[in-house]
């Protein structure tokens, strides 16, 4: 495959809107040249190999391309936002959030620091960056992906700089902030959708979902073993004490109980098994329970006499 093949018809339609901001005709010429490497069936992909194979004898032009040529990332998230909206985006649509993570050797990479890697399922030298995808049915739709910068990195201006850090995301923000400042961007970008999902990584934040709720948005997410709650016979006592205006208050004075506790008590015949779709390796399927709680984030607040 050479420069001067064509593109498949669809694939170019896709790219005409993001070619269109990327400005200088030379960077409009090897976008999709690039991205056909990217798609390409090739063990390696970085640029040496993926140059001889879709653009043999020209490394330095594809190199150029991909390490200096400037454009807005400002326009070309606002075009992706439009065209995930036009594929799958509406009130059937599912907004994703999740993190994934790059094994890195070395120190110079943005953000990559010994921290949990996901792919691997340990603590080890990577990058992590926070996603959204937008779905519809099967069909998934990469929105955003935010590099993660741990607190390191902040402490270490000069080396942000070195590695080309823009000054305006030299700041610590968790995973949670970096996806709340995403959703709140391909929201004004017109991006809509029914629910927020995430895992129980972001489900563990009683900030990250109140965040959510706050905004008015329907969410489901993931919550650990650990967490705690309370059946729904707890009561709402306001309290101007409190910085969210609320507290629970136990009634009659009920323990906390751990989501892992509740589930463990639950009588079999609470649950059922369902079979949601058929995976790489087989149906994919689990034991499911649908039971009312009340969570139980923060501290207790007796009531006095």
């Amino acid at each position: 495959m050479t420069v001067a093949q064509e593109n498949p018809l669809p694939l170019r339609r896709f790219l005409r809107p993001f070619q269109r901001v990327l400005g200088h005709v030379r960077r409009r010429k090897w976008c999709p040249v690039y991205l056909r490497g990217l798609m390409a069936p090739l063990e390696r992909k970085s640029l040496q190999p993926l140059a001889e194979h879709v653009a043999p004898g020209q490394y330095a032009q594809l190199h150029h391309f991909v390490t200096v040529s400037p454009w807005n990332d400002d326009q070309i998230g606002a075009v992706l936002a439009r065209q995930a909206q036009r594929l799958v985006g509406g009130r059937d649509a599912v907004l994703i959030v999740d993190d994934t993570a790059f094994p890195k050797q070395g120190t110079g990479s943005v953000g990559v620091a010994r921290q949990y890697c996901s792919v691997l399922g340990k603590v080890a030298n990577c990058q992590v960056l926070v996603s959204l995808t937008l779905a519809r049915n099967d069909i998934p739709v990469p929105l955003a992906l935010r590099p993660f910068l741990p607190q390191a990195w902040i402490d270490d201006l000069d080396r942000c700089a070195a590695a080309g850090v823009p000054q305006g995301h030299q700041q610590f923000l968790t995973k949670k902030q970096l996806a709340l400042q995403e959703i709140d961007r391909v929201r004004q970008e017109g991006v809509t959708f029914k629910v927020v999902v995430a895992d129980a990584g972001y489900g563990n934040s009683a900030e990250f979902r109140g965040a959510l709720t706050t905004r008015g948005l329907t969410w489901a997410v993931g919550v650990p073993g650990t967490q705690k709650v309370y059946s729904t016979q707890v009561g709402m006592l306001t309290d101007r004490r409190s910085k969210t205006g609320r507290l629970l208050v136990p009634v009659p004075d009920e323990p906390r109980k751990s989501v892992a506790q509740v589930l463990h008590d639950l009588p079999p015949h609470k649950w059922v098994s369902r079979t949601w779709r058929i995976g790489t390796k087989g149906p994919l399927h689990a034991r499911f329970a649908v039971l009312r709680v009340r969570v139980a984030d923060g501290g207790r607040l007796h009531l006095s006499t």
